[in-house]
Formats: C-alpha cells, structure tokens, sequence
C-alpha cells in the first residue's frame, strides 16, 4: 500500500502482537465491543481484516483524456494520460495540444515537428510519430471508421511485407553496405520498395481517405435533397418551401466551409517543399539512429538494419548515399507531393460538387426572383387597368350627382328621356375609359 496508508505500520509488527493487543480486555468494554474488536480466526492478523474496509478508489488523474495507440503492426492500445504524458512521449509542444482540443474542432491543421506530426482533421484529432500513432478520442461515432481503417490497414501491410523483409534484410546486410559504412542501394530491387510509404505518411493517407470520403458523401447527401427542393420551390413559392432553401443553404455554406478548410490547408504544404521535408519522420529518425550508431561504435548489423527500413520507407528515388551524406537532399518530396496533390484533387473535385449546388440555388433564386417580378408587373398592370376602369367609372358619376341637384333644369319635363341620358353617358364613360386604356398601350405601361 502507499505511504499515506494508516496500516503501514501495524502490517511491520508480528501477528502474535498484534492479536494479543486486539483481543486484550478493557476495561469497561462491554460483551459487543469485546466482540467487534476480536479478530476473525480466518485472518492471520487484522491488518487483512481492515484492507476492504479502508481501500478507496484510486482519483483519476486531473486533465485526463482518452487516448489509442496504434503501432507500425496495427496493434492498439486504450490508455488515459494527461497532458504532460503526450508532450513528454511525443516531443511536442503544450500548444499543439490546444489545437487538439475543443476550441479548435472545427479547424484543419496538419503540423510538423521534429519527433512527430499533428493531424487535426475535421473529427480525427492524433499525434503521429515514426513508430506510433495516439489517437484523441478513438470512441466517438465519426472516428470510429478511422480507426477500423488504421488497424485493417496497418496490419495488411505488415503480414504482406513480413516475408519479403526477411529475405532483403539478408541480402541488404551482405551486398548494399560497403567498407567505408557507406549505403549503396540495389538497383534490382530500389524500384520494388520505392513503392511503400513511410509509416506516418501511411498514417496520413489513411485520415485523409477516411476525411474526404466522409465530405464527398455529405456533399452526396446535400445534392440528394438540393433538387428536390430547389425544383419544388420553383414550382411553387411558398413560405414552406422558401424555409427548405434557406436551411439548405445554412448547410450548403457550413460544408464548404470544412471542405475549403482541409483543402487550404493541403494547398499550404504543397506551396512548401520545406514543410513538406520536415513531415518525413521516418527518414529524420533513421538519421539520428545512423548518428547514434557511429557515434557508439555500433556493428554493421545494427546499421544494415537501419538502411534496410530506410529503403523501404524513404522517397529518395537517386542512387546516392542516403544515411551517410550530411547533406540530404530534402527537396526531394516526391511521394508526399504526389499523396497530397491526389487528396487535394479530389477536395477540389468535392469543391466543385457543391458550387455547383450552390449556383444551381442561385439560378433558383434567379428564377423566383424572376417569377415573382413578372407577378408583380401583372399586379401593377391590374391596377392600373382598374384605376382606368374608375376613373371612366367617375365620370358617369359626376355627371349623376350634377342633376341629382334640386337645380331647375328643362330636361326633367322632357318625358322619356332618362333612358337615353342615361345609355349616352355610359357610352361616354366607356369611351373614355377605351381611349386612356390605348393611350397606356401607346406608351407601354401594359402589355399587349
């Protein structure tokens, strides 16, 4: 038990003592505390006795979080560390831990470092070394996917490669290392291994694949329902209808926002070939093997097996020297380039995807704009036909309220004439109202 464990001490006395103190009689004890404090004959002393009782259950530790491991082979492991763990194993600073964090969720970084390489797209949140990956949160429904990926993946490769890498690994130590401790690599077999991915780079083919899988089928989903709804609405504009569209696009703007942060952040490491140089981990840490190994004095064994995983793993398509020149050529990030231009394509392809959704929506707008504008001038075109249609109408009445007066006048002893006053004053409103109708055609303020 620990330090702070109240029964330390009693547990390095002997059990004779300690069951003679116990079962000695105080004084005043009555017969039921007399018999709690005997000790139980099945225990050899009461420190046994005492241990479920005083046992508590061991704090989780403050700032916790949930960690999987991923090895070159495939095998995981779920643990829970605090911050000061994963920097101290990955060799990271405490602000890539931010960008792993809550606040930066909805961001997409892919950093590097000298011991390891930040990935944080979308929900895949993990530290990736040149021996291992830890993964933030492998519980949650969106990573669940990337992680049965990384463990099919991973361990495919291995068993593929496994008896292959034996028999080169003998043939690497024999021929591909010269007296001076210089790699010369074999051309029979240089083009073969050129093939492979570093680890990490594997690591990252796989988040991107699972990550732009995952946006082209949401783009998948937004065109399913975009259609149907834009064409509902151009049918018919209801308040309804107009609601759909506007959620839609709400969506439509947030995807391509994830969409264009990803691919931006691809487009920044194709711009840089040094940022690119320095994500090649494997190579870096098989340079500091080689380095430690000269350094110590180690045999050729040990360095032949360092080449060989170098052959395997590094890019480097020349026949020069790989471990031993100081000068690395780290221009060449050829592999890299060509991982990232694809995933970047096909972003740009997902990109395009929901352009062309959004200018489908616009052209929508556009023709309900268009048909609501066309209704408007039908509207104002009725109106003005009526206001025509008033003002002949107005006439007539003026000409009634003027002899509807108590003014004395000869046209109300004529007999019989009410009729035709009244039939040539219609006729004269309807005239009007034909004369300032076709002047309002003259002038095209109604169509034809």
């Amino acid at each position: 038990m620990g330090k702070g464990n109240p029964f330390s001490f009693r547990r390095s006395s002997s059990s004779s003592t300690t069951r003679r103190r116990k079962t000695t009689k105080k004084v005043g004890e009555s017969p039921v505390e007399q018999l709690a404090n005997t000790p139980s004959p099945s225990s050899p002393n009461n420190v046994a006795t005492a241990k479920p009782t005083t046992a508590k259950p061991k704090k989780k530790a403050g700032g916790a979080r949930l960690w999987m491991r991923f090895d070159r082979s495939g095998e995981s492991e779920l643990f829970e560390c605090d911050k000061s763990t994963i920097i101290k194993r990955a060799g990271i600073p405490a602000r890539d831990l931010r960008i792993l964090g809550p606040i930066f969720s909805n961001s997409s970084n892919i950093l590097a470092r000298e011991k390891a390489m930040v990935v944080n797209l979308e929900y895949i949140k993990a530290i990736v070394t040149a021996e291992e990956v830890l993964l933030l949160d492998p519980l949650r429904q969106e990573v669940l996917p990337f992680v049965d990926q990384l463990r099919h993946q991973l361990s495919h490769k291995t068993n593929f490669s496994i008896s292959g890498n034996r028999q080169l690994a003998l043939r690497d130590t024999e021929s591909n290392l010269s007296a001076s401790g210089r790699w010369i690599p074999a051309p029979e077999t240089s083009e073969g291994l050129q093939a492979e991915l570093p680890f990490e780079f594997q690591v990252l083919e796989i988040a991107l694949e699972v990550v732009c899988t995952y946006l082209d089928s949401s783009v998948a989903d937004l065109e399913r329902d975009a259609y149907p709804v834009l064409d509902e609405l151009a049918k018919n504009v209801s308040t309804k209808n107009l609601e759909r569209v506007r959620s839609l696009k709400s969506n439509l703007t947030r995807l391509l926002a994830r969409v264009q942060k990803v691919r931006d952040e691809l487009e920044h490491l194709l711009d840089d070939d040094e940022d690119m140089t320095q994500l090649y981990l494997t190579r870096k840490w098989l340079q500091n093997q080689q380095n430690e190994g000269l350094l110590g004095g180690m045999g050729s064994v040990s360095f032949s097996n360092g080449a060989h995983h170098l052959r395997r793993l590094s890019s480097v398509k020349s026949g020069g020297s790989m471990l031993t020149s100081a000068n690395l050529n780290d221009v060449d990030v050829e592999d890299l380039e060509m991982l990232l231009e694809a995933y970047f394509m096909q972003l740009d392809g997902t990109r395009n995807k929901i352009l062309s959704v959004r200018e489908y929506i616009d052209d929508t707008e556009d023709y309900v704009n268009i048909q609501l504008d066309n209704q408007r001038n039908e509207l104002i075109q009725l109106q003005l036909t009526l206001t025509i249609a008033s003002f002949a109408v107005a006439f007539e009445t003026l000409v009634a309220g003027l002899f509807g007066m108590n003014i004395p006048c000869d046209l109300y002893y004529i007999e019989g004439i009410f009729g035709p006053f009244v039939g040539a004053i219609t006729l004269a409103s309807i005239m009007l109202f034909v004369i300032v109708l076709g002047y309002a055609r003259w002038k095209k303020l109604l169509g034809s």
